[in-house]
């Protein structure tokens, strides 16, 4: 089963993939006209109510396979506010082609005679809550109706994910839905056909353009809504919690806050005057530190251990220390990864290992992507936790859902990217599940590394001479959608 913003995501990848929506509704307005066949016999009355979306675009294509019935198509509102390309393009052909199609502008003017079968196509998965204006009447009218009805992807008014209903809604008898059933269709009393229209299994597997639907910001939204994250790193190094900590804010995260040793905190905040200092006392961390740690961690979304910590004997007992007690979500990475096999937390743990650290963990590898995603997902399940390794080739599971992202660059071999990763991860898994956190951040940070080699994100080309900071820079470029329809 998948749901509706899944499905928008999927489409997305699709596209991304070569396979337009346009093709994609092609074979969706084929599977429709295969319903309707398969329900009513040819010269047989159909009509036909569509929305102004991709949903009434579905069944505009359907009626030009549907040449041997008597189709009316109805259309709720003006051809003008249709609201897609694709769909003003099949509404516009049917029109050239004088198929008998209305403009439904006052929904008391809907009439659809006595057809034999009646198409909903008004409303999508991606719309919902309580019908307005026309479609409440249309949905009514299809209703009363002497006909049975069927439903495009989903009944008008019905929510696909709960199979529930905001007020009126379409009584379909039939339903044909693409791709994959949907949750909700199960809770309903009716016929249901899962339709393949020909997208791709990569446009699932592989994290695409359609995943950055999901980095979505209420505009409404206020101060730490969108996250608040606190980054513990630094001793031997410094740049790299500043790294994490400003890949975390350029991500979205509205508040990200740096405890390090105070011996390095100047250095530290020295890097941008947006970074939140929180020193605790000494050069290294320690577990005497760790009560305030976890005191500090409660007030955040998402905590990300190991940048610059360095693998200082009590530093890692640390580590493990705060993780034993920590009940939230924690990005872990560099060498705070060492301990992660061994601990015993009730923590949700996104860990970003390279190779070499997966082998040092326990894990194993193969230059065979495939193979290594197996390997991947395998060890996830054994760990308990999600991985996220890092490669020409990045692999993210959970140990159930395994995806490959395959952005990025030879150039960013540079030291500093995985710690912009690490704070890109964490700024998302403070609004995203985990998983989709790591699957979306490893995409942003390869695409970010391919903007800047090409020039691409407001800066002449950077070829091999990348640095981690131009990552930082180009992350809102790299996180948000290209060409969704």
């Amino acid at each position: 089963m998948i749901t509706a913003d899944e499905m928008a995501v999927v489409d997305a990848n699709a596209a991304a993939l070569g396979v337009p929506r346009k093709q994609l509704m092609e074979s969706s307005g084929n599977a429709v006209a295969r319903a309707v066949r398969d329900h009513v016999d040819p010269g047989a009355t159909v009509a036909v109510v569509c929305g102004r979306g991709n949903n009434g675009g579905d069944a505009m294509v359907a009626a030009r396979f549907l040449d041997e019935y008597d189709v009316t198509v109805s259309l709720l509102g003006r051809a003008e506010t249709i609201t897609t390309r694709i769909a003003r393009e099949n509404w516009d052909a049917l029109r050239e082609a004088e198929y008998d199609t209305r403009e439904v502008r006052d929904s008391a003017d809907l009439d659809l005679g006595t057809p034999a079968l009646v198409v909903d196509a008004m409303l999508g998965t991606g719309v919902t809550g309580e019908l307005r204006e026309p479609e409440r009447s249309a949905a009514l009218a299809t209703n009363d109706a002497d006909a049975p009805v069927l439903s495009v992807d989903v009944p008008s008014g019905v929510d696909a994910d709960t199979g529930e209903a905001a007020g009126p809604a379409v009584d379909a008898d039939h339903v044909v839905t693409f791709h994959d059933d949907k949750p909700g269709l199960s809770h309903l009393d009716c016929e249901v056909t899962v339709a393949d229209i020909g997208i791709p299994e990569a446009a699932e597997r592989f994290v695409g353009n359609g995943d950055l639907l999901r980095v979505e910001r209420d505009p409404h939204s206020h101060k730490g809504v969108n996250g608040e994250v606190l980054v513990v790193g630094g001793g031997p190094y410094t740049g790299a919690p500043a790294l994490s900590a400003q890949a975390a804010l350029r991500a979205g995260a509205d508040l990200v806050r740096v405890a390090c040793p105070e011996g390095v905190a100047r250095e530290v905040q020295g890097y941008s005057e947006n970074l939140i200092l929180r020193p605790f006392a000494g050069d290294h961390l320690v577990s005497g530190h760790v009560p305030r740690l976890l005191a500090a961690a409660e007030g955040h979304d998402t905590v990300v251990f190991g940048p610059g910590l360095g693998d200082h004997e009590e530093t890692l007992a640390a580590v493990e220390t705060f993780l034993e007690s920590y009940e939230g979500t924690a990005v872990v990475d560099a060498d705070a990864l060492q301990v992660v096999p061994e601990v015993d937390t009730e923590a949700t743990l996104v860990c970003t290992p390279h190779q070499g650290e997966l082998r040092k963990m326990g894990g194993e590898t193969s230059d065979d992507w495939q193979e290594r995603a197996g390997l991947v997902e395998s060890f996830a399940a054994d760990l308990g936790h999600s991985l996220l390794v890092k490669g020409v080739y990045d692999v993210v599971s959970d140990g159930e859902r395994t995806r490959v992202s395959r952005t990025g660059n030879a150039a960013m071999t540079v030291g500093g990217t995985g710690d912009v990763l690490a704070g890109v991860t964490a700024a998302l898994a403070s609004v995203l599940h985990p998983h989709d956190a790591a699957c979306v951040a490893a995409y942003a940070n390869g695409r970010a590394g391919d903007l800047v080699v090409a020039g691409e994100a407001g800066d002449p080309p950077r070829g091999n001479g990348l640095l981690a900071t131009d990552l930082v820079d180009a992350m809102p470029v790299a996180l948000e959608p290209e060409g969704v329809e």
